[in-house]
Order: C-alpha cells, then sequence, then structure tokens
C-alpha cells in the first residue's frame, strides 16, 4: 500500500546539545524547502506540541508521492539528517504514513480483515 507521508519527529533536545539543535533545525528547514521547489516533495508542515508529559513534542509532517517519499528517504543526504538528529535530540523518529483518500483505503482493510 502506498504511504504519502513521512513523519519525522522527536522529544527534546539533548541536554547541552541545544544551539546545535536549533542550527540543525534550520538547516533542515531549508533542505525541505529545497526538496519542494524541485517537486520532491509537495510540501511540510513542522508541528511543536504543547507540554503534555509525553515523548513526542514536536514533529515534521513532510507530504509527497509514495514512490518519491520512498526514494527521498534511501539518499545519502536525508540519511545524514537523520543520522545528524540522533545525535543531538532524544527519541528522533522516522514514521510512513497515509492521509487523505489513503486514510479509507487503510481503514477498508483494516475492517476487511476484522474476524467476524
Amino acid at each position: 500500500m502506498a504511504s504519502n507521508v513521512i513523519l519525522f519527529g522527536w522529544n527534546r533536545s539533548i541536554a547541552g546539545r541545544e544551539k546545535l539543535s536549533a542550527q540543525h533545525f534550520g538547516e533542515f528547514v531549508q533542505y525541505l524547502g529545497g526538496l519542494q521547489q524541485k517537486g520532491a516533495i509537495q510540501g511540510f508542515e513542522i508541528v511543536f506540541l504543547d507540554t503534555h508529559g509525553g515523548d513526542l513534542n514536536g514533529f515534521f509532517l513532510i507530504k509527497g508521492d509514495s514512490a518519491k517519499l520512498d526514494a527521498l528517504i534511501s539518499t545519502n543526504e536525508w540519511v545524514i539528517h537523520i543520522t545528524r538528529a540522533s545525535l543531538h535530540l532524544d527519541g528522533s523518529g522516522v514514521v510512513r504514513g497515509v492521509t487523505g483518500n489513503e486514510v479509507m483505503e487503510r481503514m477498508a482493510l483494516w475492517t476487511g480483515v476484522i474476524p467476524s
């Protein structure tokens, strides 16, 4: 099944590495903007969550065609950004997902496998 989003999330900066996190954040935003201009992604949103006691406090939601997202996460540049992030962010991770019409396709799949 197709996946049309990538969620790159994190908990918080590792203590003492906050300046590095802020610098890399700006570089990652520029990187994603360049990908959007080139048509490699459709767009992205940045979400900071209010304090809630959980371990997800912010994320980038990167939107695009499934095949283009597959190609993106296999590039050296993507892997370098994610590896760099793991050195200054606690709880960073990447998850694929769906939005829009694909949600209904997944729901239909899910309801189709529920035992009677």
